[in-house]
């Protein structure tokens, strides 16, 4: 899907393909200008490259090590710092703007900044997103004086923090002397661009503001080209697959959630178009290709996929997964009726057929366009035919009598119907997961959610962090209360950046997917009223509007106004619906994986 928002094919301030390179300054014949020794310094190096890679905006949570380096943040032009509430939500945000954008940005003081975003970090890595954390470090002269500062755990050893980013980062500095400070800017953001993974970058606070010789002239823009297929590998890969596509009579492609790290969305969509083949996606991979593909039939999800589309592609004698990732929640608490010697396994860099063999430096964009050429030689359509032959249209939910408490599925057949190219979908962690899967989505309608980490309140700050990155759209989130409950500040950040988006916040009393998959009175939750809170964090400040509805023709009319008079507002509307008012498809899942969790040690 190529909208320019949350491209899935190159990052949106890259226009040539390229992507980034570490570099050093230019050279005295280069026609760059001379920079002042205002701007020649650490903090304004480290800005102007955030913007160069396409960083407009860096959210942040001011603290006494980090203050002056937000000073050069700010005095960057065409750079932003957006305060947040808390350092988790920064981290939020910047992976929600990473999802836009290609690439985010947070910057937080160290240790207690640092630990309080670390766990965004972590999702932002386990979801394959660019995202640089910058932490105000120490005075770079206390490093090795075993002194005991504020902010640690009180010890004189400051690597606390390091050590914490190590598994959840591609690449980690800690810059305290300028000598190399460049260097290891450039290093870190190239790396993260090209791993698609977060960097932690640490700045000791006496550094920010301090001149060097290697900032006094523009540095050489980021130019990493992208990484090249083997030819004979490619070739070897290509070969290998058709023969084994060619031979099965019914074999169908899905796509998983690496098609973004991967930019492949477009060769797959291309493919998708030569083959003839049946065309689906894994849960995580929605919104990464059209599903106005003519041969698209929704979401594989094992025992939860849309209707018909798993017997199409389970019963296959061979499929193409692009990209994904088989987990306990994707597979569905393992319950998955898969074959690994009837799949061909594309992942970023290498390529599976059935049991073997690997081959490995093929770039998968390279791979899926190649493909389509050869396949398109002998289309294969007989998965659809079959599908079209058991297909039997989706129902709709049951008419509402006037005044009946609202329904879930009717929340969402209202939802469906607000949905256009200039939209946008976030779905929080529980029952929206599965509900905002059934939503269509017209082309251009970006979605987003987080699968793999599963982080419940991500949705707040990401819902920030995209709307931030996007803001040609009008981005849906929909949120749960439990959620909710554990990032609602941001809201305030929302109202301060003007932002538009519209928050169906679901009050169902409790973590309804927790219940599903194991019940307790630790589910049960306090409830808030919901609308008075954002009302008070409103305060008269900005543009806001809120509402609470129980049935279906306050429903319509809260739609009617948020989408009409109020379209130039945050809208916040709360939907009161029954605690057990669940999809079918979450009480299957929920069954499923809770078997997963609760089998027996294996005997010893």
């Amino acid at each position: 899907m190529e909208n320019g928002i949350g491209s899935v094919d190159g990052h949106k301030a890259v226009s040539n393909g390229v992507v980034a390179c570490p570099a050093a300054f230019r050279t005295s014949s280069s026609p760059a200008a001379m920079i002042t020794s205002a701007e020649a310094t650490l903090g304004r190096h480290l800005a102007r490259r955030l913007v160069e890679v396409g960083v407009s905006d860096v959210f942040a949570v001011p603290g006494d090590f980090n203050l002056a380096l937000l000073d050069h943040l700010i005095a960057e032009p065409g750079l932003r710092p957006v305060g947040c509430c808390n350092e988790l939500n920064a981290g939020y945000a910047a992976d929600g703007y990473a999802r836009a954008k290609g690439v985010g940005a947070c910057a937080v003081t160290f240790t207690v900044g640092g630990l309080s975003v670390l766990n965004a970090i972590a999702g932002a890595y386990s979801e394959n997103l660019p995202v640089i954390c910058i932490v105000g470090g120490p005075n770079s002269n206390d490093h090795g004086t075993n002194r005991i500062l504020h902010h640690t755990i009180g010890l004189p050893d400051f690597s606390q923090e390091l050590r914490c980013f190590q598994p959840v980062t591609c690449h980690q500095v800690v810059i305290n002397n300028l000598d190399d400070a460049h260097e290891q800017v450039d290093k870190a953001i190239a790396t993260a661009l090209r791993e698609s993974k977060p960097v932690y970058i640490s700045v000791a606070c006496n550094l920010p503001g301090v001149s060097h010789p290697t900032f006094f002239r523009d540095p050489i823009p980021y130019c990493l080209a992208p990484r090249q297929s083997n030819q004979m590998g490619l070739e070897a890969a290509l070969d290998a697959t058709v023969e084994f596509l060619n031979k099965a009579v019914k074999p169908v492609m899905v796509a998983g959630p690496k098609l973004r790290v991967a930019k492949a969305a477009a060769a797959f969509a291309e493919l998708a178009d030569a083959s003839g083949y049946v065309v689906a996606t894994m849960p995580s991979a929605k919104g990464l290709v059209p599903e106005t593909l003519p041969r698209f039939i929704g979401t594989y999800w094992g025992a939860v996929s849309t209707s018909f589309c798993a017997e199409i592609v389970e019963s296959a004698d061979a499929y193409l997964f692009a990209g994904p990732i088989f987990n306990d929640y994707s597979s569905v608490g393992y319950s998955f009726l898969l074959k690994k010697e009837k799949m061909v396994n594309v992942q970023p860099d290498r390529v599976t057929v059935g049991n073997g063999p690997t081959f490995g430096c093929v770039m998968m964009k390279d791979f899926l366009s190649e493909l389509a050429k050869r396949l398109s030689k002998k289309r294969n359509t007989t998965a659809h035919d079959n599908y079209r032959r058991i297909f039997v249209p989706q129902g709709q939910p049951l008419e509402s009598e006037r005044g009946e408490p609202l329904r879930v599925n009717v929340l969402f057949k209202h939802i469906q119907k607000m949905l256009t190219g200039d939209s946008a979908v976030i779905a929080e962690t529980g029952d929206s997961w599965f509900n905002c899967q059934k939503l269509k989505l017209p082309d251009g309608c970006g979605y987003e959610f987080q699968m793999q980490y599963g982080s419940i309140g991500w949705s707040v700050g990401a819902l920030l962090g995209y709307a931030q990155g996007a803001m040609d759209k009008r981005v849906i989130a929909c949120i749960g209360d439990g959620s909710f409950q554990v990032t609602a500040q941001d809201v305030s950040t929302m109202l301060r950046c003007q932002q538009k988006s519209i928050i169906f916040l679901i009050n169902n009393g409790g973590y309804t997917i927790e219940v599903e998959i194991h019940d307790g009175p630790y589910n049960v939750i306090k409830n808030w009223n919901y609308t008075g809170l954002v009302d008070a964090i409103h305060n008269g400040e900005g543009n806001c509007w809120t509402a609470k509805v129980s049935c279906e023709e306050e429903l319509t009319a809260a739609i009617e106004t948020a989408t009409g008079e109020k379209k130039d507002c945050l809208c916040f509307i709360e939907v009161v619906v029954h605690k057990d008012d669940t999809s079918k498809e979450l009480l299957e899942w929920g069954s499923r994986v809770s078997a997963a969790n609760s089998r027996p040690p294996n005997p010893q």
